[in-house]
């Protein structure tokens, strides 16, 4: 154990304390009734440990007038957030592949204009948008959040795929053409099958960013089609009286399950697909 390794150890280890403290807090004051929370022990664990908590935040714990716990947010995240993923990283991939191999007179500022609506600020846009969405009648529709989430999404997947396509060599695509493959036979079937990094950390991104909006499932969610994360949002600024701290933690890290299980099952392959090319350009 050299001294570089011992100060890297300890900075891990330092880091992890920092990151895992809050989610110990959380998950053991869910545990507890709220005559242990009283006593001010916030790191002490449970005596008599329930789920109970849990149970309402999932079912009971009311959202303005509603009393159905984050349970209809989580089917509206989902309804949102797969459709979103699929669209977002297919359009990504059609477009960056589009921009690497079937360049056309004036890419270069086609593809500079979709990469600067990235860095566009969404809160300038979103008063367009709502009108826009409420003259069409899909304002407060899962419908209306899986477009504006493809949308917003698509400059940075284009981005991300176009940068990984750059790594590919142009052999490939020659040949394939000289073989008589067109613009979509040459993206099923050779790049597309190629791009299984890149497609990885696309999904990912996409798929935890988008569970984890906030702004856009409030403005555009109406009041059928909140998002997990507005229905937290309403639980916790709506309680009166008695807070129930167990309830909001057990809400919190109920709406922040999804994200935590996929970087736990494919943080590895996040990082394959990065360092396989989607950063390179």
């Amino acid at each position: 154990m050299s001294p570089m390794r011992v100060v890297t150890y300890a900075i891990l280890i330092a880091a992890a304390l920092f990151f895992l403290l809050p989610v110990y807090v959380m998950i053991i004051t869910s545990l507890k009734p709220m005559e242990e929370i009283r006593t001010g022990a916030m790191l002490a664990l449970p005596q008599n440990p329930s789920f109970e908590a849990w149970s309402i935040a999932w079912s009971q714990a009311c959202s303005g007038v509603r009393c159905e716990g984050v349970a209809p947010g989580f089917w509206n995240s989902v309804q949102i957030t797969i459709p979103s993923v699929i669209v977002s990283v297919l359009a990504g991939a059609l477009t960056g592949y589009t921009m690497s191999f079937w360049k056309f007179r004036g890419s270069n500022l086609v593809f500079a204009i979709l990469i600067f609506g990235a860095f566009v600020p969404y809160q300038i846009l979103l008063y367009p948008l709502v009108r826009v969405y409420a003259s069409l009648g899909i304002f407060g529709t899962v419908g209306g959040l899986v477009i504006v989430h493809s949308i917003f999404g698509l400059p940075l997947t284009t981005l991300m795929f176009r940068n990984f396509f750059v790594s590919i060599p142009t052999e490939l695509f020659k040949a394939a053409r000289v073989d008589g493959a067109g613009f979509l036979r040459i993206f099923w079937q050779i790049v597309l099958p190629m791009s299984a990094p890149i497609i990885v950390v696309t999904v990912i991104w996409q798929a935890t960013g988008i569970w984890n909006d906030f702004l856009m499932g409030l403005v555009f969610g109406g009041r059928e089609a909140k998002p997990m994360t507005a229905l937290l949002n309403n639980i916790i600024l709506s309680e009166f009286g008695e807070r129930r701290y167990n309830v909001e933690m057990a809400a919190t890290f109920l709406t922040a399950l999804v994200p935590l299980a996929i970087y736990l099952l494919s943080g590895r392959w996040f990082v394959r697909g990065i360092t396989a090319g989607s950063v390179k350009g």
